[in-house]
């Protein structure tokens, strides 16, 4: 497989710094990768920002089928190259798109390097999605997947470590120096596997406020549970935070970064429920 500086030149296109746009191509990393998606024979595996097509390669070579969701022309025309009828590129934003529909598949596995300025999309897109998509493989920055993988009490634990624990494991799998990508980002990053659990941790009574309280509780992270709390009014009243805290058996005086996802979904069910 050819370098992307070697693509780069052969298509006279230039990476966009703009779209965040790093390159990976070791094919020690590319083949962990790959194993790290557990594809099954014949699985569709829905591919986020292929770039010049290294990965893909990878996870073709495992045996799946691959859905490449790529929205810069350049990369959709470098992608040509790949000869292999169990490739489909869509042009599209993957922060917009119905991953297992693209897939024509109930449940699907996602593996991507993801643009750091779109990880957060990109991860709120799994989690909208979490009943269809049953794993994920992304490459992001390496101070998020610190985050993402953080457990209860540290600084780096936050909205996204509650909410995606809630329905995956997370792993943090390998950290990858900015050295093996063209070119070369400013910082490390890191591979974290998400796998959809059985069943969610806790259950909530709904999805959206559940997020809604998450996001309050860490909105003003140095302040009390209680007082961060009501800076969203339209969680409840302070009353009924104060009622819904005791019912959930968790003293106010907490702040958020100490609170498990089992114990934010016990807040949520003791909350009023939302018209």
């Amino acid at each position: 497989m050819d370098s992307p500086r070697d693509i780069l030149k052969r298509h006279g296109i230039q990476a966009k710094h703009s779209w965040g746009q790093n390159f990976l191509s070791d094919p020690r990393v590319l083949s962990d990768l790959a194993e790290a998606a557990l594809i099954e024979p014949d699985e569709t595996v829905v591919e986020i920002g292929p770039g010049l097509g290294h990965l893909t390669r990878a996870l073709l070579d495992e045996g799946g089928k691959v859905v490449a969701i790529e929205r810069d022309r350049d990369m959709v025309k470098a992608l040509a190259e790949i000869k292999d009828e169990r490739l489909t590129v869509v042009e599209a934003n993957a922060a917009a798109v119905a991953f297992a529909k693209v897939a024509g598949a109930p449940d699907v596995t996602v593996v991507g390097n993801l643009p750091y300025h779109l990880t957060s999309s990109i991860l709120f897109e799994i989690l909208d999605q979490h009943t269809s998509v049953k794993r994920a493989v992304l490459t992001v920055q390496k101070e998020v997947a610190d985050r993402l993988a953080a457990e209860p009490g540290g600084r780096e634990y936050g909205l996204l470590s509650v909410l995606l624990d809630l329905y995956y494991v997370v792993e943090a799998l390998q950290t990858l120096p900015a050295r093996l990508f063209h070119p070369p980002p400013k910082v490390d990053s890191a591979v974290v596997r998400l796998t959809r659990r059985a069943q969610p941790r806790a259950q909530v009574n709904s999805d959206a406020q559940f997020r809604k309280l998450v996001k309050a509780g860490f909105a003003q992270r140095r302040k009390t549970l209680l007082n961060s709390l009501k800076s969203d009014k339209t969680l409840a009243t302070p009353e009924a935070l104060v009622t819904a805290l005791e019912a959930a058996g968790i003293d106010p005086k907490r702040r958020a970064e100490t609170l498990s996802s089992v114990e934010f979904a016990a807040l949520e069910r003791a909350l009023p429920k939302q018209a």
